[in-house]
C-alpha cells in the first residue's frame, strides 16, 4: 500500500512577486514569512485571480543508433524556467516593469503640471535584467522561488474597458547565473520517508 498523506496536498491561496535589479541583488537564502519582501526587493502588487504560472522545461533530443529502432540516449538541448503572471495593480513597480522605462515628473517648464508624470517608450528599448522572487503558501506551509537573473520575454496587451481592471501580462524567463536558473526554498519537511 502506498504511503499516502492527504495533509500534504497543497494549494496556493496566498502569494506575491518581488523584483530587484539583477546586478547587486542580495539573493534570499530563507523562505521568509510569506508577507514581507526580501531585503532589496520591491513588490509588484496584486495579481489576477489566475495566480502565477511557473514552468520549468527541459528539451532533450534523441540519439539514435543503427542497431536500435528506438533512441539509445537523450541529450539535453535546452532548458528554460519561466514565470508568467497578470498584474492588476497599477503602481510604479508594475508599470515600469511592463513598459520597460522609468516614470519622470513633468515640470511646468516642460509643459506639465505638478501632478503630471511621463514614461518615454524608446524605439530601441534596453532589455533590463531583474532578479525575481515568487512567494506562495497555505497556512504555515511557505515556498519561495528565487531567480537570480531574468528578463521579460513577452508582454500581453492592455485592454481598456468599463467593467474590468487593467491587466499587465508578463512572461519572465530565467537567464543562466553560473549554471543555475533559480532555486526553490520551502519550510516543509522534505526528508525522505522511512521505508
Amino acid at each position: 500500500m502506498a504511503n499516502n498523506d492527504a495533509s500534504k496536498i497543497r494549494f496556493a491561496p496566498n502569494g506575491a512577486l518581488y523584483i530587484a535589479p539583477a546586478v547587486g541583488a542580495t539573493l534570499p537564502t530563507v523562505v521568509g514569512d510569506g508577507k514581507t519582501p526580501p531585503v532589496g526587493y520591491k513588490s509588484l502588487g496584486y495579481l489576477s485571480d489566475a495566480g502565477c504560472v511557473i514552468t520549468p522545461t527541459v528539451t532533450a533530443d534523441p540519439v539514435n543508433a543503427w542497431q536500435s529502432a528506438v533512441p539509445v540516449l537523450f541529450n539535453v538541448s535546452a532548458a528554460t524556467f519561466t514565470v508568467a503572471a497578470t498584474f492588476i495593480e497599477t503602481n510604479i513597480n508594475t508599470t515600469e516593469l511592463f513598459w520597460g522605462a522609468s516614470w519622470v515628473a513633468v515640470t511646468p517648464e516642460g509643459g506639465g503640471t505638478a501632478d503630471t508624470w511621463r514614461l518615454d517608450l524608446s524605439s530601441t528599448p534596453d532589455l533590463q535584467e531583474i532578479s525575481l522572487v515568487v512567494d506562495w503558501g497555505q497556512g504555515a506551509a511557505l515556498n519561495r522561488v528565487v531567480v537570480p537573473r531574468s528578463m521579460i520575454q513577452d508582454r500581453g496587451a492592455i485592454t481598456l474597458v468599463r467593467n474590468a481592471a487593467q491587466e499587465y501580462q508578463l512572461t519572465i524567463d530565467a537567464l543562466d547565473s553560473d549554471g543555475v536558473l533559480g532555486y526553490v526554498l520551502t519550510n516543509q519537511n522534505m526528508a525522505p520517508a522511512a521505508p
